[in-house]
């Protein structure tokens, strides 16, 4: 007995031993990797890499906003600037284009005068008319040459856009014509500068 009493002691011993032989709760390789997770932790990057404090952020934006400001202030006034030497470029072309027409008129205006003090001098009403003539063949080429054309309206179909019905006769059903031209109309470079006043007729 004694002998088997020592048999299960020493196998009481050797389980003991294998036991003991197992990993316990304080294996420095457990810390080892308790520390290399804090490690990993720590050493993440924070703020995705970016250390500027928001008054950062808030003084840069206002920067930017006050320079886009200036910029579109600065372009407003050249806008402006441009806009007014552009108008004055134009009212000017006009004055300019209408100097030759008036440095034609200015003759035809002296001939008027001339034919007036003719008149006056020696009264011959048939030289006066033939001078007046001559006075206003002269005005229509004036006239003519630029661009300003009469408007043929006798005998011709009523056209709402080249006359201008100032009478109407007759009760009958066909096309309005043209019967009379009581104002002449005109045309100037093709667009029409005043309609024919007419009196229009139906038959």
């Amino acid at each position: 007995m004694t002998e088997e009493r020592e048999r299960v002691q020493e196998e009481a011993a050797a389980d003991e031993a294998a036991a003991a032989s197992k990993t316990p709760a304080g294996d420095p390789s457990s810390d080892e990797t308790a520390e290399d997770i804090a490690d990993a932790f720590d050493s993440r990057p924070s703020g995705g890499g970016d250390d500027r404090a928001p008054a950062d952020d808030l003084g840069a934006a206002r920067a930017e906003a006050a320079q886009y400001r200036e910029h579109l202030q600065r372009l407003q006034a050249e806008f402006e600037n441009y806009r007014k030497r552009v108008l004055k470029e134009q009212t000017q072309a006009m004055e300019l284009a209408a100097k030759p027409v008036i440095g034609r008129l200015l003759e035809v205006l002296d001939d008027f005068d001339l034919a007036l003090m003719h008149a006056q001098d020696r009264p011959d009403f048939d030289r006066f008319l033939h001078g007046v003539e001559l006075v206003y063949a002269k005005l229509v080429d004036t006239l003519r040459a630029e661009g300003l054309e009469r408007i043929e309206a006798q005998g011709e179909p009523f056209d709402p856009e080249l006359h201008e019905a100032l009478m109407q006769s007759g009760e009958g059903d066909g096309d309005p014509v043209v019967a009379d031209v009581l104002r002449p109309g005109y045309t100037l470079k093709g667009r029409v500068l005043r309609p024919a006043g007419v009196r229009v007729e139906r038959t």
